[in-house]
Formats: C-alpha cells, sequence, structure tokens
C-alpha cells in the first residue's frame, strides 16, 4: 500500500493589522514554526497552510498598503525560510503566499517545495471573486497555471485556492493531469458558503477520485471583522467521505494518513475517467 502522511494547519492572526505587512508576515511566519516542528516530530511527509498564511485576509479592504505583502516567489523570504525547512524535515511544503511576479502585478500563489527542498513550481489562483467583503480582484490578477500537478517525494499532487472550489472544471483539469491529492486552502467565514464547506468538496473528490485536503484560517480580524473564520479544516477520500477533521476555532496541526491506493481502486469502480464524453463539452469553453 502506498501511503501519504499529510499535515494541515489552520491558524488565527497573531498580530494588528495597525502592522507594517513586514512584521506580520515575521510574526505569522514565526508562529508556525512550532508547529511545523510538531508535523514533523509527527512523520509529515506533505505540510500545507492556509490561504495567503502569514498575512490577515486583507480583501475586505481596497488599502494599497496591503501590496507591500508581496514576495516574491520563490526568492522572497517566506520561500526561502520554507524551502530550508523542507530540506531539514523531508517534508513536502505548500507555502500560500502572495506574490509579486513584476513591478504592480501580483497574484494569490501557492508554491511547492519537494522533500529535498528544491522548488517545483507554483500555482496561481485562476478565480478571482469581486463581491462586497471579497474584492480579490484589487489585489489578485486571475491566474494561467495551466493545472500544474507536482510529481513529489511522496505522491502526486496540485493545488487549488480558495474561491476555485466553486469551479468544478479545475478540480477535473488537476485529476487528469494525475493529481492523487489536490490542497485548497482557503480563507472563508461562515455564512453564505459555510454549508458547501463540506459538500462541494467532497462532491468533487468523489467525481475526480482523488482525495481533497482543505484548509480554512480561525478567528476574526480586525478592523474588517466580516465574520468567523470557521477552521473546520478537513481531509476528504476519493469516495466523497471525510477521514479527519479539525476544529472550528482552535489553531490546530491537523495529521491524517492517506492510502494513496484508494484513487486506483475508486477509479476502476467508477470509471468516470472512461465514460466523460469531452467531445460533447465544447459548451463549457466556447466562452459567454
Amino acid at each position: 500500500m502506498q501511503k501519504m502522511k499529510i499535515g494541515l494547519i489552520q491558524m488565527g492572526l497573531k498580530t494588528s493589522t495597525d502592522l507594517e505587512p513586514a512584521a506580520i508576515r515575521d510574526a505569522m511566519n514565526e508562529a508556525h514554526l512550532p508547529m511545523i516542528q510538531q508535523a514533523a516530530d509527527q512523520g509529515v511527509q506533505v505540510l500545507c497552510f492556509q490561504e495567503v498564511f502569514n498575512q490577515p485576509y486583507f480583501c475586505p479592504s481596497q488599502d494599497g498598503k496591503w501590496y507591500a505583502a508581496a514576495e516574491r516567489v520563490p526568492e522572497g523570504p517566506t520561500c526561502q525560510m520554507m524551502q530550508k525547512l523542507a530540506a531539514e524535515h523531508r517534508m513536502v511544503i505548500i507555502v500560500p503566499v502572495y506574490e509579486e511576479t513584476e513591478t504592480g502585478v501580483y497574484y494569490n500563489t501557492a508554491a511547492v517545495f519537494d522533500a529535498d527542498g528544491s522548488y517545483l513550481g507554483k500555482y496561481h489562483k485562476t478565480h478571482i471573486p469581486q463581491v462586497a467583503g471579497f474584492w480579490e480582484k484589487f489585489f489578485f490578477k486571475p491566474g494561467q497555471s495551466n493545472w500544474p500537478v507536482f510529481d513529489t517525494a511522496y505522491g502526486k499532487i496540485g493545488v487549488y485556492i480558495c474561491y476555485d472550489r466553486h469551479f468544478p472544471e479545475g478540480w477535473r483539469a488537476l485529476a487528469l493531469n494525475g493529481a492523487e491529492v489536490i490542497f485548497n486552502p482557503s480563507a472563508t467565514v461562515a455564512g453564505l458558503s459555510q454549508y458547501l464547506w463540506e459538500l462541494e468538496q467532497p462532491a468533487a473528490a468523489a467525481a475526480n477520485g482523488c482525495f481533497i485536503a482543505a484548509i480554512n484560517r480561525v478567528g476574526t480580524e480586525a478592523p474588517w471583522n466580516i465574520g468567523d473564520f470557521y477552521g473546520s479544516s478537513y481531509i476528504v477520500n476519493p469516495r466523497g467521505k471525510i477521514e479527519a477533521q479539525a476544529s472550528e476555532t482552535e489553531d490546530e496541526l491537523l495529521v491524517h494518513e492517506i492510502d494513496l491506493d484508494m484513487v486506483r481502486e475508486v477509479r476502476n469502480n467508477w470509471q468516470f475517467f472512461r465514460d466523460r464524453r469531452p467531445e460533447t463539452y465544447t459548451r463549457l469553453t466556447d466562452g459567454e
């Protein structure tokens, strides 16, 4: 049996948003270090943090101050730190950060480092919301990453980010590209979408015969106070069953071992990929 031990870290903001982004970054990076060590001590092989994990979810504002939160990938301080930790602990680390690719061009990004510390690449969030409280187009350019799948030391993984999860096409593209586990780092508050949290991603796991690891932050963040980030990070199997789940309110490292052989077993049973009819789906890609 091919196993993968996954770790997910959900965490509340540890500083005031009045601080400069660099100070918040350093404090949040530091706050994650004990949990990263705990993950290593428990034998975690693939570790993932929440969306833009070392900053507040600043998108309720339209304040240009937060452009200073962006870093280069993989040259920036957070990625350099995580790259060293990945090599030290023989752990794949998925690092969701705010990225500047060139002056004034910003993405919501997840960088992936293999267990030897090598940089495997990145995913840019594809679908960017623009509704009250979530002014993401002010901060993020829509990505066009071509659905990368990263062949890590422990298995093939993909990344989808937060609002992406509402779009089934990306899950399917990642699965077709070979992803056995798809990670979805998020920043999601209670209210309109909470009931979907345990509906959409289990459905996507079942439809695509893969594991999905969903991560969400906890707590509230002033001055915006748009609601409670409700945590509830979880790992769901290819049958759509949640195998492990974190609390709604606490900083937590969720550790769970999955059986990757289930991917082949479920896909052989259901044969969704055999029976799909892409030649009939042109309406999905022919524009408006």
